[in-house]
Parts: C-alpha cells; sequence; structure tokens
C-alpha cells in the first residue's frame, strides 16, 4: 500500500507497529528512510498527515480505523476492513459522523493491472451486460512463517470475511450492483486437522438483480508453483466473456493474462501495462472529498455480504 502510494506522489511521511513482527525486517529494508515513532498518536496528532495505512491484525483493523477517523484522518485498511459486525456497524457510524473516507484495499482488485484493463473493456461493452463473476483464490500456507494468530479464527475473521471479500468486492463492482443475497457460503478444514482454527477451504454464492456469483478460496496453493496462487476471475457478459489469470498462466510467461472472447475477438492480451489507477484516485479523493477510488457505500456493502457469508457458513445466520 505504501509503495504504490508513494509511485503516486504521496509522502510516506511515519510508521507504528507493536513489537518486532515477522515482515519487520523487509518493510524495513524497503523503506529504511522513513522513520518508526514510538507512540502512534504521533502519527495521528500530526496536521500534515491526511491518510492512516492499516495492515495489523485483521481483528484490530477496525478499532484503528475508527481512532484514526476519530483524529480526523482519511484510513485505507488492508482486507478484511473489520471481522465482526459490530466492528462494521461502529465503523459505519464513525464513518457518517466524521465524514471521513474509509477504503479498503481490496488488492486482487486495485493491485492487478489485468483487472484494470478487464474493467475498461466491460466499460466499452466488449462483452455485453455482465451477469455473471467466478472468482477463485487459492493461497499458499506458507505454514512456516505464519504467526500464531493466523491459525486463530477470531484474529483473521474467518476464510470468507478474510480472503473472499475480494472477490464480493469484484462481483459488485462487475455486476454493477449495489446489494447482493448469499444463497450458498461454507468452510472447511480438510488439510490441517491440528488447527481446527484455520479454515483452509470456502465458498460463496451471490445472487443480485443485476447477476449471479461464484466464489471458491482455499489455502492449497502446491510448492511447485511458482507464485502465492493462481488466482482466476471469469466475467460473463451477454455478449461475451473475459478470463484473467492474475498472477500466473501454467506454460505462459509473465503475470496478468487476459483472454477475451467476443463475437469478433478471442484473443489473448498481455495487460500487465495496464495500470493501478485506486490509488491516484484515493490521492485525488482525499483532496477533493470525492468517492472515484471507490464509493464509501460499496466498501462498506462488501464487509457486510462477507460477515454474512461467514455467519452462514459457520450455522450462525
Amino acid at each position: 500500500m505504501a509503495a504504490n502510494l508513494i509511485a503516486e506522489g504521496a509522502e510516506f511521511a511515519g510508521w507504528w507497529t507493536d513489537g518486532a513482527p515477522n515482515t519487520l525486517d523487509g518493510f524495513v529494508e524497503r523503506f529504511p528512510s522513513v522513520p518508526r515513532v514510538a507512540d502512534p498518536q504521533a502519527l495521528l496528532d500530526d496536521p500534515q498527515i491526511d491518510l492512516i495505512a492499516i495492515s495489523c491484525i485483521p481483528r484490530d483493523r477496525a478499532a484503528w480505523a475508527v481512532r484514526a477517523m476519530e483524529a480526523g484522518k482519511d484510513v485505507m485498511v488492508d482486507k478484511p476492513g473489520c471481522t465482526t459486525e459490530a466492528q462494521l456497524a461502529e465503523l459505519r457510524s464513525v464513518q457518517a459522523r466524521t465524514g471521513r473516507i474509509w477504503s479498503v484495499d481490496f488488492s486482487e482488485r486495485f493491485e492487478v493491472p489485468s483487472v484494470t484493463l478487464a474493467a475498461e473493456l466491460v466499460a466499452q461493452g466488449a462483452i455485453g451486460r455482465v451477469v455473471q463473476t467466478v472468482g477463485l483464490g487459492p493461497h499458499r500456507l506458507n505454514r512456516a512463517t505464519r504467526p500464531d494468530w493466523f491459525f486463530d479464527r477470531d484474529a483473521y475473521g474467518g476464510i470468507l470475511t478474510d480472503i473472499a471479500s475480494h472477490q464480493i468486492d469484484q462481483f459488485l463492482f462487475f455486476t454493477g450492483s449495489t446489494d447482493a443475497e448469499v444463497t450458498l457460503a461454507s468452510v472447511g478444514n480438510f488439510a490441517n486437522p491440528a488447527d481446527p482454527g484455520l479454515q483452509d477451504l470456502g465458498e460463496i454464492a451471490l445472487r443480485s438483480d443485476r447477476g449471479q456469483g461464484y466464489i471458491r478460496v482455499d489455502w492449497y496453493t502446491p510448492d511447485a508453483l511458482p507464485t502465492w496462487g493462481d488466482g482466476r476471475l471469469t466475467i460473463l457478459g451477454t455478449g461475451g466473456y473475459i478470463e484473467l489469470r492474475k498472477y500466473v498462466d501454467v506454460g505462459q510467461p509473465g503475470t496478468d493474462h487476459l483472454i477475451l472472447v467476443n463475437g469478433s475477438r478471442c484473443e489473448r492480451i498481455d495487460a500487465s501495462g495496464a495500470g493501478l489507477p485506486y490509488f491516484a484516485r484515493l490521492i485525488a479523493d482525499i483532496r477533493d472529498r470525492t468517492e472515484t477510488a471507490m464509493p464509501q457505500a460499496h466498501a462498506f456493502k462488501v464487509m457486510e455480504l462477507a460477515l454474512r457469508a461467514q455467519a452462514i457458513a459457520e450455522g450462525r445466520a
């Protein structure tokens, strides 16, 4: 998040974290000249700072976002933006009262150039009206590097709240939906019985007045794959379809493979240069008090649906 903001002209003023998480050394190496502050309140009190970026243990993100908004700061948080319905209700209340921006960096859309190009093609009418998305989000477990909280259901919020929020975001965005019904939701632990708090497979089906969607997420990426997951998105329209093979396409070099098929085109496109407009748009929104990066209602709705799906899957709704 920091690197993408810097690339668009933002200044990284300072950072704080509690203790020494296992990602700390890599972070310091990447941003060696950015000061670490001893007290996070120093960042919240600094009148020159406009945006607080948050990427801590998921269960703690809402509280930090509330604290930042009440200090007059806009917020960009890594997904998931929250882990409970009570947290979401508080975020909505504080955002409405303060008028600050609460934005979730759904990186599987906002940090993937092929999704940028797909959005442009859909807007141009290249596949007609979108009526379905199929989003697949496989991830590598990397057990040896995971902290204890990774295996704590309450800490990460459940696999649908966490990973599947990406695919819910993409469903709403590409179908143009402002709400949806969760028609199927399930979770399971099939490969990690020694870690009962870990959900390693999840699925969701969605239906709105604009279309339908299916989502599958998991922690099963095999070691031989050269990246963390073979993330894919298929966008079905009334006049064609787009398939994104975001991070890898086995047998093909590079990333951001886009396949477009419609009435006159059947081709594979290298979309790696399509750009990442979310970050520049968010900076503009902070300056202009607009919603070009992501409508505020959309951010809340994604997390609402993710939490609803998680509750259904766990038999709480």
